[in-house]
């Protein structure tokens, strides 16, 4: 039996969109699925798809921050400070630390005898804070760099913070493992992030989250989709005591948190004692 040009050319096709189909399958079966706001997206894709969305925001971060929280999150900003208790001489390590609001004061604590590393995934969001930084006078070293494989060596930092980011990463037991790893005995980590609210209040929250940010996200940012990413990842992310837990879990010991806001927000702490 003979096989005409056409014949074995669909053959072929058939073939490739056979190898295709099963590959396709595989990749589907093999992938490890996670949260992208409401979403489930494969693990390799979500630091991509979280890039995008501060890609798109950076330039108009801080003022959708004061339109949203009504000036709360410099607030909240300013008790996790409280927390971190930066003094003189300490070496910290700043990571999500987009516009630098956490970066530029703990350098001051800090000093010239100090050292205080502003670290970010996002490369737009970087240069925003090292802008804003620069014109406060700050001059610090900064690196884009992923929480889940820092690039510092063991014990190196008296204190490690983070804060609304956390709920952006990944793997968040391996973001805090690696928190835990460069932090120096007797270090502290700081993690300052949207948590859950008051059952009285999740109504009109929830509200406000899926109605009034969307809002202010197309009217001011020009970015709807982001803002209703940044409502679906706070509903996402480990409330109080399942946060307290997973530090504790990597080794932090001493593990506490603090609503603020009734829970809108948590600051979470722990210690390395060893």
């Amino acid at each position: 039996m003979f096989m005409t040009t056409e014949s074995l050319r669909i053959g072929y096709h058939c073939h490739l969109f056979e190898y295709f189909d099963r590959q396709a399958l595989l990749r589907l079966m093999t992938s490890k699925q996670t949260d992208f706001g409401f979403q489930k997206v494969d693990e390799s894709l979500k630091a991509t798809k979280v890039a995008e969305v501060f890609n798109s925001v950076a330039s108009r971060y801080d003022l959708m921050n004061d339109l949203m929280s009504g000036g709360l999150h410099r607030l909240w900003k300013i008790f996790a400070l409280s927390r971190v208790g930066a003094r003189r001489g300490m070496k910290i390590l700043d990571i999500a630390a987009g516009t630098g609001d956490l970066s530029a004061p703990m350098a001051r604590c800090a000093g010239t005898e100090g050292e205080v590393w502003a670290t970010d995934i996002n490369l737009s969001m970087l240069k925003v804070g090292r802008d804003r930084l620069l014109d406060k006078g700050c001059v610090i070293p900064l690196a884009v760099c992923d929480a889940e494989a820092l690039p510092f060596p063991d014990r190196y930092f008296d204190r490690v913070t983070v804060a609304f980011g956390l709920r952006n990463m990944t793997h968040k037991d391996k973001a805090l493992q690696e928190m835990f790893r460069v932090l120096r005995p007797g270090g502290k980590l700081v993690v300052l992030e949207f948590s859950r609210v008051n059952k009285m209040l999740e109504p009109a929250y929830d509200w406000y989250s899926f109605n009034i940010l969307p809002w202010l996200g197309k009217n001011v940012a020009n970015d709807e989709a982001s803002y209703r990413y940044l409502a679906e990842s706070i509903r996402m992310h480990p409330d109080q005591e399942t946060l307290k837990q997973m530090m504790q879990d990597v080794g932090f010991s001493r593990a506490q948190y603090f609503n603020l806001t009734a829970g809108v927000v948590a600051v979470h702490e722990g210690v390395r004692l060893s």
